[in-house]
């Protein structure tokens, strides 16, 4: 019979021999540990070259746009809501009546960016690419419930040995120069603001590039707009960059084909069939001058069939003449200047003061339709703001701006409204943006 002395000692044995087992062991120190593997020894991406660096960085920005039309509110979810769009503002109404006035808030995150990209280092040089969206899309929603839009590209494109092919910023244009605003673009009456494919070549500061035609043209027989992608030639366009200590100036030219091509089984005069092209050269001078934290920001463009090119298509290229199976490029010229001052030696204070404007030059005599009323002649805005940043890659901004948009036709002045054939447009936002 098993006493009560040993039940013990037989728990006692094997918890003796566990711990004696554990002290004998060869004790392991963090430093003695092996080293962890790498979590990722291969590019991300099973495609992707060797040497691959992958880019990706966005901001989110919010709006808030209080906006006062003279002539009557703008339709509800048109651009010119979100940002500043000239074409938009509304002139006098055709009976000469008064439509509502007054101010209306518009809020929304449109502006909001992502942008995705490559560096990759080659036996033979480097080759990028970079992917750049907004949320400026279709609507998917509505601003009763979901608010939600669509992506829009803004950018595709690589670059390899001074090679760029693919959707950027026409060449014609200096993005570099675009001012400080709240607003998503600012000046837009004297900005050449363009983006669309191309191929395009640069060695020291000198670039030319082949670009995406389009042609938009003034139908003075019907008084509406026609686009028209019936070009045969790319549009041509040259840049030369002079950088200097205190800034740059760039130089750029604009050499287009301006085609329209139309065809109807049964032609009249009113619809005619028709095959008129032209040729039109612009030219344009941009920079940015630093004086110590300030600086001035400036374009200057003119020439023939700069419309597309200009103030979000302010203008049209060419007006068309039926009649005469003849197409004729609208001369134009548009400017802007911005003046940037910091207020405190960190810069996290700083505004900008900047105008802009715009004129062309229609072909009055065939502009005799009451249905060309709304071909626009000009347009001038100006604007200030203050910027602050609290912490870096955070900006909060207020902005005020006017402007006013001139139509060409009288055929709105009336007697309620003999005075101008014109609309302005005064608006206040706030802004505030975080950048990753």
């Amino acid at each position: 019979m098993t006493t009560s002395a040993e039940r013990k000692l037989r728990r006692v044995v094997p918890l003796a021999s566990a711990i004696a087992a554990l002290l004998a062991a060869p004790m392991i120190f963090a430093a003695d540990a092996p080293a962890a593997p790498a979590i990722q020894t291969a590019p991300i991406a099973p495609g992707a070259l060797a040497n691959t660096k992958f880019i990706y960085g966005g901001f989110i920005k919010m709006d808030a746009l209080w906006s006062g039309y003279s002539e009557g509110q703008i339709a509800n979810g048109a651009s010119g809501s979100d940002f500043y769009v000239p074409g938009a503002i509304p002139v006098i109404a055709p009976t000469g009546t008064e439509l509502t006035n007054g101010v209306n808030l518009h809020m929304h995150a449109k502006q909001s960016r992502f942008q995705f990209g490559t560096d990759t280092d080659t036996s033979d040089g480097k080759i990028s690419s970079r992917f750049e969206f907004d949320l400026y899309g279709s609507s998917l929603g509505n601003d009763r419930a979901t608010n939600t839009y669509g992506l829009q590209l803004r950018h595709a494109y690589f670059q390899y040995k001074g090679w760029l092919v693919g959707q950027t910023w026409s060449n014609f244009q200096d993005a570099t120069s675009l001012p400080e605003t709240a607003d998503y673009i600012g000046q837009v009456d004297g900005v050449v603001f363009v983006r669309q494919p191309q191929v395009r070549y640069t060695v020291g500061g000198f670039s030319i590039a082949a670009e995406n035609p389009q042609t938009t043209i003034s139908n003075v027989l019907t008084g509406t707009q026609i686009t028209s992608n019936n070009n045969v030639y790319p549009d041509i366009t040259a840049a030369f960059n002079a950088k200097f200590s205190s800034g740059y100036v760039k130089f750029g030219l604009l050499v287009r084909q301006l085609r329209y091509v139309s065809r109807v089984a049964a032609p009249t005069a009113a619809n005619p069939n028709i095959s008129a092209s032209t040729t039109s050269i612009a030219a344009t001078v941009a920079g940015k001058i630093n004086f110590g934290k300030d600086d001035l920001r400036f374009t200057v463009v003119g020439g023939s069939g700069i419309g597309r090119y200009v103030g979000l298509n302010f203008d049209n290229d060419a007006e068309l003449n039926g009649a005469n199976n003849e197409i004729h490029a609208i001369t134009g010229w548009a400017a802007y200047a911005a003046y940037r001052h910091v207020w405190n030696a960190k810069g996290t204070w700083r505004s900008t003061i900047m105008g802009s404007e715009s004129s062309y030059s229609n072909d009055l005599t065939l502009l005799n339709t009451a249905g060309t009323s709304f071909v626009n002649k000009a347009t001038a805005s100006g604007a200030i703001n203050i910027f602050y940043t609290p912490i870096p890659k955070v900006d909060i901004g207020a902005e005020y701006r006017v402007a006013q948009r001139e139509i060409e036709s009288n055929a709105y002045k009336t007697a309620t409204h003999p005075e101008t054939t014109s609309g302005q447009l005064k608006r206040f936002q706030l802004t505030a943006k975080y950048s990753f």
